[in-house]
C-alpha cells in the first residue's frame, strides 16, 4: 500500500493557525482604519464647534464728549476757624458756672462767675478817694476865683494868687488819678463775670464751682471751638501750586473746596479756599492750604478726617468712558472696543484721570464708540458679543451706571 507523504503546512492544525492571523490582521486593519476615521473627524468638527461658539454677553457704554470738572484731590483734617481757652484773668473763688458742658455759646454769654466782694469793696474805696479829692479841687477853685478878684483890686499878692493857681493844677492831677482808679477797679470787678468771647461750642468743664482759681493755671476753665463757621487744612503736591495761583490770578472769586467722608461716598459740605500757604514743605513736597466752610448743621467737625476736592476749571470736550471700561495690562492701559459687526478688540488708551467713576482718555478713542463695561473677562480679540436682555441688564446695574454723566475729574 502506498502512501502519500503530507508537509506541514499541509497539516490540518497549521491551516487553521493561518486562517487565525488573517483574521486578527483584518480586525486590526479595520480598527485602525476606523480610529484614523474618528480622529480625523474630531479634527475636523473643532474649527466648526469654534465657529459655532455663541456671543459672549456683555454690557456695554458710549463714548462721551462732554466738558469735565477738574479738580485736586488731598486729604484733609478739619479744625477749628477759632480755639480760646477760657481763664480767669484774677484770682478768686468760683462761684458758679453759667454753661453746660457740650453747650453752643453766643459771644458775650457768662460762662462763669468769680466772687466779686473784694473787688466791690476797692470800687468803693476808690470812688469815695475820688469825692474827697474832688470835694477839695471844688474849694481850691473857689479860692482860685477870690484871689483873682483880690488882684485886681490890690487886695492880694501876685505870688498868692500863682500858689493858689498851682494848687488847684495839682488837685485837678489828683482827681484825674482818682478817676483812673476808680476805672482800674471798675475794670478788676468786670473781670469776676467771665463771658464767651465768640460764638462756638464749649467742650468739657475742667474747673467746678468752689474751687480757687487763678490767673496764672494753664488749664483754664472751659475751651471754646468755633464750629460754624470751620476749616478744613488739607495738603497737595507742590506742582498744584502754578495752577491755583493761575486760576487765582484770574478770577477774583475764590476756588471751590468740597470735603467727603472718609470713604468719599458723602458730601459734607462746600466752601471756598482762604489760604494757600505761602511756603512749600520740603520734606514732603507738599503745600499747605485751607478752607472755610458754613457748617450750620455741624456736618463738619473738629478734627474729622476728610476728602477735599480743589475744584480748579473745567477741561472742555473731553473723551469719558465708564472707569469700569479701562483695563491695566502690564505694559498699558487698554478697552475692549466693539465694532459694527459686534466684535470686539482691544485697544490702547491714554487716560488722563480717572474720578467719581469716570475715565477721561485723550488718545486711542473717539466719541460714540462702543466700549466693554462688563463681562471683559471672557473675551477675546474678535469675539463676537451681544448685549443682555434690558431686564437682565438693568438687574446688573452695568449699563445704567456705565451712562452717567460725568461729575468730574481729578487732576
Amino acid at each position: 500500500m502506498t502512501t502519500t507523504p503530507t508537509t506541514a503546512t499541509g497539516h490540518p492544525l497549521f491551516q487553521r493557525r493561518s486562517t487565525w492571523l488573517a483574521t486578527a490582521t483584518l480586525v486590526l486593519v479595520l480598527g485602525g482604519g476606523t480610529w484614523a476615521l474618528t480622529l480625523h473627524s474630531a479634527h475636523a468638527a473643532k474649527p466648526e464647534a469654534a465657529q459655532a461658539a455663541p456671543p459672549v454677553q456683555v454690557t456695554t457704554a458710549r463714548v462721551k464728549q462732554q466738558d469735565v470738572q477738574v479738580y485736586r484731590s488731598g486729604i484733609g483734617t478739619v479744625a477749628s476757624m477759632a480755639t480760646v481757652t477760657v481763664k480767669a484773668r484774677i484770682d478768686g473763688q468760683l462761684d458758679k458756672v453759667g454753661f453746660v458742658e457740650g453747650q453752643d455759646v453766643k459771644a458775650g454769654q457768662m460762662l462763669a462767675q468769680l466772687d466779686p466782694r473784694t473787688l466791690q469793696a476797692q470800687l468803693a474805696q476808690a470812688q469815695a478817694t475820688r469825692a474827697k479829692d474832688q470835694a477839695t479841687l471844688a474849694n481850691a477853685r473857689a479860692d482860685l476865683k477870690r484871689y483873682t478878684t483880690l488882684i485886681a483890686q490890690d487886695a492880694a499878692t501876685q505870688q498868692q494868687l500863682d500858689t493858689q493857681k498851682a494848687l488847684v493844677n495839682q488837685l485837678e492831677a489828683t482827681v484825674q488819678n482818682d478817676a483812673a482808679q476808680v476805672k482800674y477797679a471798675e475794670v478788676q470787678l468786670s473781670f469776676t463775670r467771665i463771658s464767651s468771647p465768640m460764638d462756638g461750642r464749649v467742650g468739657a468743664r475742667l474747673v467746678d464751682p468752689g474751687n480757687i482759681v487763678h490767673a496764672a493755671d494753664t488749664n483754664g476753665l472751659v475751651v471754646i471751638n468755633q464750629i460754624d463757621p470751620i476749616a478744613v487744612q488739607f495738603t497737595l503736591p507742590e506742582d498744584a501750586v502754578q495752577d491755583i495761583n493761575r486760576l487765582q490770578q484770574k478770577s477774583s472769586q475764590p476756588l471751590t473746596v468740597v470735603a467727603y467722608d472718609r470713604s468719599g461716598a458723602q458730601m459734607l459740605g462746600t466752601g471756598k479756599l482762604i489760604l494757600l500757604n505761602n511756603q512749600i514743605d520740603t520734606t514732603s513736597g507738599t503745600v499747605q492750604l485751607k478752607g472755610s466752610f458754613a457748617n450750620p448743621q455741624h456736618s463738619l467737625w473738629p478734627g474729622q478726617y476728610v476728602n477735599v476736592r480743589l475744584q480748579l476749571d473745567r477741561r472742555p470736550d473731553s473723551l469719558t468712558v465708564p472707569a469700569a471700561a479701562v483695563q491695566r495690562g502690564q505694559d498699558s492701559t487698554y478697552v475692549w472696543v466693539v465694532d459694527d459687526q459686534n466684535k470686539v478688540g482691544n485697544v490702547p488708551v491714554h487716560v488722563v484721570q480717572i474720578a467719581d467713576g469716570t475715565a477721561v482718555i485723550d488718545k486711542g478713542l473717539s466719541a460714540n464708540q462702543r466700549v466693554v463695561v462688563d463681562g471683559q473677562y471672557k473675551l477675546k480679540p474678535g469675539a463676537t458679543v451681544v448685549e443682555p436682555p434690558p431686564a437682565q441688564k438693568g438687574a446688573a446695574g452695568g449699563g445704567a451706571d456705565a451712562n452717567k454723566p460725568a461729575g468730574g475729574s481729578s487732576n
